[in-house]
């Protein structure tokens, strides 16, 4: 759902997750037919102007009468049109298509700040949005049984809008139907009839453990799922008369993750072959494999799966991303509501496993990862004296610590822990979270709203840093901040019992709850919690953040035991920079935490993959840079979780690829044109193992002077 509304400089549209697009139109005049869009939107604009301004994001344009396309990118070279019928396709935050009759030109401006669409008088125009997000239409009533979650699991790529190789554009597979336990099956009649047949079906052992194992293939590939008497999984085409057997569990979880990746990447690689075609840096790969493109794409599922299992897909393996998302999952009835959240993300599915993990081990494995990211021993052994100081509790004993685990993990850029136990390197998901994002959505305001609670003076420096985060970021969207101190007991209940987007908590909890002026407040003692998102960052905050997604939040940051105050403060403040810049909540905390000694003390409850505001770059990139010799390297992390199968283009002028989104990109740079990139780049940069902003004065100076 998008609306819209004009603004002093032209349109702004926006939806449901306040995720906006700002069009500049300085003569925009409302009005007029319009032009019809051929393409899915959820609305569009019609009106009349001479200049439309868009964020700097890639495009495409299609003559509609020939089709051949043009594609304005990385670059800011100016692209003119002569008089015809367009459909401008503009990648970004939301979805923008723009139509439009007549000589046009296009071109960014010199620092990348602006796309600028010019006619050559004020003409007729269309805008169409539409919106990423997207949320679970239908319910799917199941009994709590195999042969009723089988069922469901057979129809969840009903949400899929297409079948074949397009499927892996994150756009066209849609979000699966929510899945209810009841005493009979029901499925709605949209569920039936958009279930497309790809004539593949997957027989599986007849238990919850495969089947959980099985969803993300299954859903993915459009099958069938059927469970039956036997010991190991079996993929099978009937109309080609292919037959694949997998290995019972537990080697089956590995084998079914490999073959759902190699369908997939596959995919992102056939599908240039359509009407969809890009400049794909990953396409060389398909030379070194014996298929073709044009005969696969236009060929049936069945026929397609046969052709990627025929290739020799480890030649090539190595060369694509890895997976985004890894959860390990316990397959139990009361898990079953969560599945079609995981399956909207892509997520590979895992039986989990994990090992005890003593004090040693636990400080083994922080100051592992402290030496490991410190640019040298010596810088290192600074570093780690520099964090001493007070605590945030009074008295260790005071302090609610958390029993953590150590979990096997497997490929994957990030994983959730759905389960019993509270494990370290992954953030602890909880079904209520998946729900209760919903709850979000259809508030009053289209503000995002943050709340700042210091209830210490003591960390004052925290407080001042992340205000002046907050109120910088709200230049750039809508967004309100409040900032609130020395809040009692009956305070903080009614704020967190009050509708808003993120609350940055800054004090002393103990094991009767957050601290405040005349006592500490339980989050057990609270009806329910309106906040969103949340980082409670006091000493041993675990189990007030795990109920608060109980109550109502969705994600949230906390601590496991208790943490110094500086290096708390450093945490903070990197944290809030991170997650109000579009990065996802546990990318926030995992790039936030990287630099102090006990890393492993922070953790991110509820759905981890949760972003709370978009990015100035469309998704969320970080950046690394290295000298090499006289220039210096400058390497380009994507990371966007829900949006696998995308692509993205960095801005550097000696670049004209496009990239998958999980694909690392690097290019060589004197330090005149890395400084240029540098200032207009509005993203984290890692250099010398320190995490900066791609425009700090801090950092420029040490290129320049390096």
């Amino acid at each position: 759902m998008i609306e819209w509304e004009e603004t002093d400089t032209g349109l702004r549209a926006f939806d449901r997750t306040k995720t906006e697009i700002s069009v500049g139109a300085p003569d925009w005049q409302s009005g007029g037919e319009g032009w019809d869009i051929d393409r899915p939107i959820d609305e569009t604009v019609s009106g009349y102007a001479s200049e439309l301004r868009f964020p700097p994001n890639i495009a495409t344009i299609t003559d509609v009468e020939s089709g051949e396309r043009h594609h304005h990118g990385s670059d800011t070279e100016i692209l003119n049109l002569p008089d015809g019928e367009y459909l401008a396709n503009i990648h970004g935050n939301v979805k923008t298509y723009l139509r439009f009759s007549g000589p046009t030109t296009i071109q960014k401006t010199c620092d990348f700040d602006a796309l600028i669409v010019s006619f050559h008088d004020r003409i007729p125009v269309t805008l169409g949005f539409r919106s990423h997000h997207e949320i679970p239409v239908d319910t799917i009533t199941i009994p709590p049984t195999t042969e009723g979650l089988a069922t469901a699991i057979s129809y969840a790529s009903s949400s899929h809008k297409v079948t074949g190789p397009n499927r892996s554009f994150p756009t066209l597979r849609g979000h699966p139907p929510r899945f209810e336990l009841g005493n009979e099956l029901q499925i709605p009649e949209p569920v039936r009839e958009n279930k497309k047949d790809a004539g593949i079906e997957l027989r599986v052992p007849d238990d919850f453990r495969t089947l959980f194992v099985t969803a993300p293939l299954a859903y993915y590939l459009q099958a069938e799922v059927i469970v039956e008497n036997r010991t190991a999984p079996v993929l099978k085409a009937p109309s080609v008369n292919f037959t694949y057997t997998f290995s019972p569990l537990p080697d089956y979880q590995h084998e079914v993750a490999e073959m759902l990746r190699q369908v997939f990447f596959l995919d992102c690689l056939v599908r240039n072959a359509g009407p969809y075609h890009w400049n794909l840096s990953e396409i060389s790969l398909l030379d070194g494999l014996e298929i073709d493109p044009d005969t696969i794409y236009d060929s049936a599922p069945a026929q397609q799966l046969v052709a990627y299992d025929l290739c020799e897909f480890e030649r090539i393996d190595d060369e694509l991303p890895d997976w985004h998302l890894s959860m390990y999952v316990e397959p139990s009835v009361e898990n079953v509501s969560s599945l079609p959240y995981l399956l909207a993300n892509l997520s590979l599915i895992y039986l989990p496993n994990s090992s005890n993990l003593n004090r040693n081990e636990l400080l083994d494995a922080s100051l592992g990862d402290f030496y490991r990211n410190a640019p040298n021993k010596s810088n290192a052994s600074q570093r780690a004296t520099a964090g001493g100081g007070s605590y945030r509790a009074p008295r260790a004993e005071d302090v609610n610590s958390v029993e953590r685990i150590n979990p096997t993990l497997h490929r994957g850029r990030v994983h959730g822990w759905l389960a019993e136990g509270v494990p370290i390197d992954v953030f602890k998901a909880n079904p209520a979270a998946y729900e209760n994002r919903f709850e979000y959505f259809d508030r009053a305001s289209d503000d995002i709203e943050v709340i700042l609670v210091l209830n210490d003076e003591d960390m004052g420096d925290e407080h001042e840093d992340a205000t002046d985060i907050y109120l910088d970021r709200a230049e750039d969207l809508s967004m309100e901040v409040t900032i609130h101190e020395d809040l009692t007991r009956d305070e903080l209940a009614e704020l967190l019992e009050t509708p808003s987007d993120y609350v940055h908590y800054i004090g002393h909890c103990e094991e009767d709850g957050l601290r405040c002026t005349d006592g500490n407040l339980s989050v057990e003692n609270i009806e329910e919690s309106k906040v969103q998102t949340f980082f409670l960052n006091a000493c041993g905050s675990y189990y007030e953040g795990m109920e608060l997604i109980r109550k109502g939040s969705v994600a949230g940051a906390v601590t496991f035991n208790k943490v110094l105050n500086k290096q708390a403060a450093k945490v903070g403040v990197s944290f809030a920079r991170l997650l109000i810049n579009g990065f996802s909540i546990q990318h926030a905390l995992q790039l936030a935490r990287r630099r102090i000694m006990m890393n492993k003390d922070y953790a991110v409850v509820g759905d981890g993959t949760h972003t709370l505001a978009q990015s100035e770059n469309s998704h969320p990139y970080l950046g690394s840079v290295e000298r090499v010799g006289e220039q210096f390297r400058l390497t380009f992390k994507s990371l966007s979780i829900s949006m696998a199968g995308g692509f993205y283009e960095p801005y550097i002028d000696v670049n004209e690829m496009l990239y998958l989104y999980g694909n690392d990109t690097s290019f060589v740079l004197t330090v005149d044109e890395l400084q240029s990139f540098l200032k207009r780049g509005e993203m984290p940069i890692l250099y010398n193992a320190e995490l900066y902003w791609s425009e700090e004065d801090e950092l420029l100076e040490q290129i320049r002077l390096c």
